[in-house]
Parts: C-alpha cells; structure tokens; sequence
C-alpha cells in the first residue's frame, strides 16, 4: 500500500475543501437550516407529532441524510472530474500508484467532507429542537458507510460524465428527488398502500428508515433490511468501480 500516494490525494481533496470553504460548508448548512425552519414552522404547525417525536425533530435525520447523499456525490464526482477535464488524470494513472490507492484518496476524502458537514448540520439543529439520539453508534456507522457509498457512486458520475452538464444530471434528475421523496419530511407509513408499496422501490427509504431508527427506535423498514440494502448499494459501486479500472473506460481514451 502506497500511503503517501494516498494522503497526498487525500490532502489535496482535503484543501480544496477549506479553499471554497463558503461553497462547500457554509452553503449547505444554510440551505439546510432554511429547510428547516420553513418546513419545521410550515408543516410542524400542522402536525404536532409523527409516531410519538414532534415533526421538527422528525425530519432532523431526514435533512443530515438529504445533505450527506448530494454533497458526497457532489464532493467525489468533482474531484475525479476535474483532473479528467484538465489532463492531469494521465499523470495519476501513469504514475505508481494502485486503483485501489487512487479510490482509496478520492473516496476517502469526499466521504470526510460528507461526514463533517453532516455533524455540523446535526449540531446547528440541535440549536433548533431537542435532540437525543438513543444508539449514536448506530448513527455514525449509517452516516459513514453512506458518506463512503454515495462518494463511490459520484465518483463513477465524475468518471462517467464528459461535460459539467451530465456532472449534474443524475444528481439533480434522480438523486435529489429520490431523496425527498424517501421519507426525509414524513414516514411513509402516512402514504396510503399503494403509494407506500411503489415508495419501497426508492433505495433512499432504507437509509433514512435505518438512520432515524438509531435516533428514535422508529423507522419504515427494518433495521436489518435498512443495512442489508445500503451494503447492497455499496457492493453494486465496488463492481462498477473495478470495472471501470479494469476495462480504462473513460479513462484511457
């Protein structure tokens, strides 16, 4: 294992960070925080309680999930995309350093970045509601393997798009809308049946179905079916990724 090869990617995902630390921070913690409060005082006034916890601390693991999965995306197809769009990748991949150790500094770093912010946004709503998370162990291994899955998955967006355009296309097309229509703002147990049933073909319900449960014990799907499909997804972006490096598409052309 080449460890200096894979901090000095990491460092410099890492710096990149606290050079556009407006855009890559602050940004999203007050988008997020406008969520909240337009949400929590819109809707919460409506409805006083979803399953026992009052609405605006319901939709706190809703809105740390909805953050983590866009800007883990964001943060990993960027940074990949950016040295293709410059040329400096073929110095990257001519040079002795392993797939394995060029994922290793991209994803890492991107999945940090995710995993900061998402801490931040949980303490800035900790300002807001009371919060008390009953399995904080649970919560940071859902928040980290998230972080590190969707960072894979923008990592093969970044590999995959030829143009700023395709860089944002799933992420606004898809990703986003599957995520507000996960259950970040409601239980979809609220649904009436077949909409609830045509809800447990959207991936994102698992995560934040499993990441709330480490919160409040109350979650749509089983805990062990919340883990079961995040692992799933994680695998399917191992695959892609190796492919990716074992065929050079996108890469070597």
């Amino acid at each position: 294992m080449n460890f200096r090869a894979v901090r000095a990617i990491y460092l410099f995902e890492m710096a990149r960070t606290w050079r556009t630390l407006l855009q890559s921070i602050v940004s999203p913690v007050v988008s997020t925080s406008l969520y909240f409060v337009v949400f929590g005082a819109a809707i919460g006034s409506r409805i006083a309680e979803v399953e026992g916890v009052s609405y605006g601390t319901f939709i706190v693991p809703g809105l740390v999930m909805l953050s983590v999965l866009t800007q883990s995306i964001a943060n990993a197809s960027f940074g990949i995309y950016f040295p293709k769009f410059v040329g400096t990748i073929y110095e990257l991949l001519s040079a002795p350093v392993s797939y394995f150790e060029i994922v290793l500094g991209y994803v890492g770093a991107a999945a940090t970045k995710s995993i900061i912010l998402g801490l931040i946004i949980l303490a800035t709503a900790a300002l807001f509601v009371p919060l008390h998370i009953m399995h904080p162990w649970w919560m940071l291994a859902f928040l980290v393997l998230t972080a590190v899955t969707f960072s894979l998955f923008g990592f093969i967006i970044g590999i995959w798009a030829d143009g700023f355009e395709k860089l944002q296309m799933i992420p606004m097309l898809i990703v986003t809308p599957l995520a507000f229509l996960g259950g970040s703002f409601y239980s979809i147990d609220m649904l009436p049946e077949g909409w609830r049933t045509v809800a447990l073909l959207n991936p994102v319900v698992y995560l934040i179905s499993g990441f709330r449960w480490s919160f409040y014990e109350i979650a749509d799907v089983s805990i062990g079916l919340s883990v079961g499909m995040t692992l799933a997804f994680f695998g399917l972006c191992m695959v892609a990724v190796w492919w990716i490096f074992k065929t050079g598409y996108r890469l070597k052309n």
